[in-house]
């Protein structure tokens, strides 16, 4: 692999490091440049010192692009591949000025990516092949391209990206248009065919009128087991109702394999970049 890689996957990743270098870099480096001679190159590593799903290899040789197209950067693992404490992950060389300018910046986007991806693998496993699991728009502000494409890298899926995404009508809508009904049959109506017509039910009977009015997903927020069980069995098995059911609230890692069994299609999860935890992570230079 090579600093070259495609950023296409990554959405809007460039203005997300253009943002981060100038956020970092507004008046310069002063240190490097009183302390380091403009001709001293150097080479660098970044080393994982803990076991983590690794994500945003682009991401650091996009940062280091942007300084000096010069710097090589060389990726040494697969995007999405768990890797262990003490690997290598990325090798960088260069102007050492350019190098020391890019390190916090590419070291903060690699960790947060890392994180995220960490996390959602950790999620994914625990839910199995039979529950897929999704991310929200509980996301970090300016940074949901990166963070939805962690998710995808650690085996999520997304959801919708923003407001113009597609119909997900929640509790505040249902109040404003007056009940779940009005606000189903009101989407129905004026959504495009080509969208689905999802809305967020907390009782029984909400999901009862839901389906009444024709939604076709149907968000079941913070129900317990027992609840979730009786909604599975109103809709009808999974392979044979008419509607998806996404479960939300309350989820976590230990009751992923129980709500796997229930015979719901989604679990969705705002924890995936809401509460990743950081990971750690180092770069040292070598001068010469």
């Amino acid at each position: 692999m090579n600093g070259r890689t495609d950023l296409t996957e990554l959405g809007e990743i460039e203005r997300i490091i253009a943002v981060a270098l100038a956020e970092d870099l507004a008046v310069g480096d002063m240190t490097s440049r009183l302390t380091v001679p403009a001709p001293t190159r150097a080479r660098g590593r970044i080393i994982a010192k803990q076991a983590l799903t690794f994500c945003g290899g682009p991401v650091v040789a996009q940062t280091f692009a942007q300084i000096d197209p010069e710097l090589d950067v060389e990726l040494l693992r697969d995007e999405g591949s768990a890797v262990e404490a003490g690997t290598e992950l990325v090798r960088v060389a260069g102007r050492a000025r350019a190098l020391l300018a890019g390190e916090r910046t590419a070291l903060n986007l690699l960790g947060r990516a890392c994180a995220v991806a960490t996390l959602t693998r950790r999620y994914v496993d625990a839910a199995g092949p039979g529950l897929r699991v999704v991310d929200t728009r509980k996301t970090m502000p300016g940074l949901r391209a990166l963070d939805r494409y962690a998710v995808r890298m650690g085996g999520g899926h997304n959801h919708r990206n923003d407001l113009g995404a597609g119909v997900l009508i929640k509790e505040n809508h249902i109040r404003c248009a007056g009940s779940v009904r009005a606000a189903v049959t009101a989407a129905r109506e004026h959504a495009s065919h080509a969208v689905r017509v999802e809305c967020e039910v907390e009782t029984l009977d909400e999901l009862r009128e839901a389906l009444a009015a024709g939604a076709e997903v149907l968000l079941l927020d913070n129900m317990d087991d027992e609840t979730l069980r009786e909604a599975v069995s109103i809709a009808g098995p999974k392979g044979e109702r008419r509607v998806l059911l996404e479960v939300s609230g309350g989820i976590t890692h230990d009751r992923l394999p129980r709500l796997a069994g229930i015979g719901l299609d989604l679990v969705s999860v705002g924890a995936l970049t809401h509460s990743a935890p950081s990971v750690d992570l180092s770069l040292l230079f070598d001068v010469g």
